[in-house]
């Protein structure tokens, strides 16, 4: 029997690069660097992605868009989170909400959050307010070049889902 309610936790990392835009959770924040990956570099989105993916059990962001394929480079990351989001909803779940911590020397999050939250937002079609959008300085830890993220997902049972459960303890 499946549970009712389920966690998934994604992280990602990328070095800074010039040249290139900066994205963080779908918006391009003014900075002199992006962040380097395969495709846009998104850290938020990229661990959000593998925090639906684990919680399903479905396969990881690099099994399903391989780096080395051609096809995603320079891609929106919002195609790899719908994709994750289909497979949620395939599985029986719908996201209750997201927690997340981004770390990076610069630029500040601060002044960008409530942009990025509002994006992230209207990307999983929930509520602002069920999305957090922390951001820390990764003082000490010797990443002053590249930007992490941390992502948890709370998943619940769809309502479509619980009812099947139902039926089948009645029979």
């Amino acid at each position: 029997m499946k549970p009712e309610i389920r966690i998934g936790y994604g992280w990602d990392s990328h070095e800074f690069k010039s040249g290139i835009p900066l994205v963080v959770g779908g918006v391009t924040l003014p900075h002199s660097k992006g962040l380097g990956g395969h495709s846009d570099g998104d850290v938020l989105l990229h661990a959000i992605t593998d925090a639906l993916l684990g919680a399903v059990a479905a396969p990881d962001i690099g099994s399903l868009f391989s780096p080395s394929d051609p096809k995603w480079k320079g891609a929106d990351s919002a195609v790899f989170l719908a994709e994750a989001l289909k497979r949620v909803k395939a599985a029986g779940y719908s996201v209750v909400n997201i927690d997340s911590t981004l770390i990076l020397a610069s630029p500040q999050i601060g002044p960008h959050t409530e942009a990025i939250r509002t994006r992230v937002a209207k990307l999983m079609a929930l509520a602002e307010d069920c999305i957090g959008i922390k951001a820390k300085t990764p003082e000490g830890t010797g990443t002053d070049n590249a930007a992490i993220a941390h992502v948890t997902v709370l998943l619940n049972a769809s309502a479509k889902r619980k009812t099947a459960r139902r039926n089948k303890k009645a029979r």
